[in-house]
């Protein structure tokens, strides 16, 4: 057992980079809110395992997941997410 190996594979910086900028369009947040973005193994029943967190750090913090890792999601999927919440 290698206590030191990543659990969950590590996601590209390009493609964070690329989700990064999704959010802050479909958001229309400001480039000095900083944005977060996440990919972790979900422990959760049900769940796929590995989940993509979006935190936005305005006051107070906004987070929002999506069932998929990071290389899986397109422009198409955070568009909805942001429509999702009204």
């Amino acid at each position: 057992m290698d206590l030191f190996k990543a659990s969950t594979p590590k996601a590209d910086p390009e493609q964070i980079a690329r989700l990064k900028a999704w959010v802050y369009e479909a958001f229309a947040i400001p480039a000095d809110i900083p944005v977060s973005i996440s990919q972790l193994a979900c422990h959760e029943p049900g769940c796929p395992p590995i989940e993509t967190v979006i935190a936005i750090m305005t006051q107070p913090p906004q987070q929002y997941k999506l069932h998929q890792a990071v290389h899986e999601i397109a422009k198409p999927d955070v568009d909805a997410l942001c429509k999702s919440l009204g």
